[in-house]
């Protein structure tokens, strides 16, 4: 157990991008909070782009206190016991738990009422929404970067991979958990904030089968997977693509319905526009909260 200034630290809670997270106890009101802990190599350039552009992100999302966005509390530095190391603490709020656990954890037999999958979707989308209005993109969706507070609201949290974006960005294809990994990034296209709504729509349909809806083992794997649901592209729709198509089977695209049963005729709409094999074609995520799907009452 170890003290950090005003917080001691419980027990480890997760690892983040480019960081592992912390429970830990604030001594002067007895309140938990999460402790992001980053050691940073301190170069001749100092401070490493990716740690002060999370904290650059995220100090100036908290000025907005947006519900569905985890709020950074503090920074604090010490030195690092290695040379020219610096050890970087992100002070967040502490929430319970997140999606992935949430789901992990719902007994073999049992289901997330539908009325419970459509306010989520509807929290997930609205934080993305505020993110994208900010020329944000997260990068790194997935059901174990959405925190869930004790009263059932959702947070998304973990913006290590952030970055405010230009138009049709050309940028490192490591970016988004395979899974979640839509397929311009995949055949290392350019791409933009469509790769967000890609991730969230993986999310929203993982909520309702209780299992990931792509599973890849590979990216080469992935791919095949999601033209199972989109149908092998053409040549064109991917120019100067970086991956042979050829070694993929021809494939007829299908309803999201048919690999998740349980979907209604407007969760599938919502979710066959969300997975669109091509990005300007997918919906913003401010064209997904007007779908109708949100605009009816579930059970």
């Amino acid at each position: 157990m170890e003290d950090f200034g005003d917080f001691r630290d419980l027990d480890v809670i997760g690892n983040g991008a480019y960081g592992v997270v912390y429970r830990a106890r604030d001594q002067t009101n007895g309140s938990y909070v999460a402790l992001k802990k980053i050691l940073i190599s301190i170069t001749s350039d100092g401070i490493p782009m990716t740690t002060l552009r999370e904290i650059s992100l995220l100090k100036n999302l908290d000025s907005y206190n947006h519900p569905h966005i985890v709020k950074l509390l503090d920074v604090i530095h010490r030195r690092a016991d290695r040379d020219n190391s610096l050890e970087l603490y992100l002070v967040f709020e502490y929430l319970e738990r997140d999606l992935a656990d949430y789901m992990s954890h719902l007994p073999p037999s049992a289901v997330i009422p539908t009325h419970q999958i459509q306010r989520l979707s509807r929290e997930l989308l609205n934080g993305i929404d505020f993110l994208h209005s900010h020329r944000i993109i997260h990068r790194d969706l997935k059901p174990s970067n959405l925190l869930i507070s004790s009263q059932g609201t959702l947070k998304i949290a973990d913006f290590g991979l952030s970055k405010s974006y230009d138009f049709d960005m050309r940028l490192t294809s490591i970016v988004v958990t395979l899974w979640y990994r839509s397929p311009e990034v995949l055949l290392s296209q350019s791409y933009n904030s469509a790769v967000d709504i890609w991730s969230a729509g993986c999310i929203i349909a993982e909520m309702y089968a209780k299992k990931a809806l792509f599973p890849g083992s590979s990216e080469a794997n992935q791919l095949g997977k999601i033209f199972e649901l989109t149908g092998k592209p053409l040549l064109e729709d991917f120019p100067n693509c970086s991956v042979d198509l050829d070694q993929f089977l021809m494939t007829i695209p299908c309803e999201p319905r048919q690999l998740i049963p349980r979907l209604c005729d407007y969760a599938n709409d919502l979710l066959k526009k969300m997975l669109n094999l091509l990005p300007q074609n997918r919906l913003s995520a401010s064209a997904c909260l007007l779908h109708p799907y949100f605009h009816q009452e579930l059970l």
